[in-house]
């Protein structure tokens, strides 16, 4: 996803520079618990992938900040969360759209810099399982099955980025998820070539709303 991609860089390049903004803060780290939830734009991307397979769902969980400095945090979460991909099809026999959708539990482990009390930023890792997956078709076809996840990786891990804006006790931010394991599990070898499918990883942009419960 070339927006995404491009919004990571821009936001490790930002993190960087904002080190040198902290020493005129103070306190502004605080401990925190809440709850969370938002809105998923999601792809599995390869060397061919881009922006027209978005496929739009949903992730919920809760969270904890926990101080290390005074403006730098520890931030723990578990959340549900929704992957996949959509692909459209248009020809002279058939139109129609297919979705495949992931459904993981998903534990981030984030640094947070609280640039000001309003204003933090974030980034760290995430690692995830698979606890359901499905595939969907509309249009000329209908079709809708569950995969067996035994076929897949239950595993996914990546790196993770964002920004947030906090109106206490509501936060909303922007998150983006980069994942750095393949969905699908190696096959069989053929010729000396061994194939994955679906041979993709997964990627994600999330805006999310949190409310803090302490």
């Amino acid at each position: 996803m070339k927006m995404q991609t491009n919004f990571l860089c821009a936001l490790t390049l930002f993190i960087s520079a904002s080190f040198g903004m902290l020493h005129a803060q103070n306190n502004n780290a605080n401990t925190e618990f809440g709850i969370k939830g938002g809105f998923n734009m999601s792809n599995l991307y390869n060397d061919d992938a881009d922006d027209e397979n978005i496929l739009y769902g949903f992730n919920a969980g809760v969270y904890a900040t926990l101080p290390v400095s005074d403006f730098v945090a520890i931030q723990p979460e578990i959340l549900f969360t929704t992957k996949g991909a959509k692909l459209e099809y248009n020809n002279a026999l058939l139109s129609g759209n297919a979705k495949f959708r992931l459904n993981y539990i998903e534990v981030p482990l984030l640094v947070r810099v609280n640039i000001t009390k309003n204003f933090n930023v974030h980034a760290g890792g995430y690692a995830s399982y698979l606890v359901s997956s499905k595939v969907s078709g509309d249009g000329d076809i209908f079709f809708n099955e569950n995969i067996d996840t035994d076929d897949l990786n239950k595993f996914d891990a990546g790196v993770s980025a964002g920004l947030g804006f906090d109106f206490n006790p509501i936060s909303i931010g922007l998150r983006y998820n980069y994942g750095l394991t393949t969905i699908g599990k190696e096959r069989t070898t053929v010729a000396g070539t061994t194939y994955t499918f679906p041979d993709a990883k997964n990627s994600s942009l999330s805006l999310y709303l949190s409310y803090k419960l302490n």
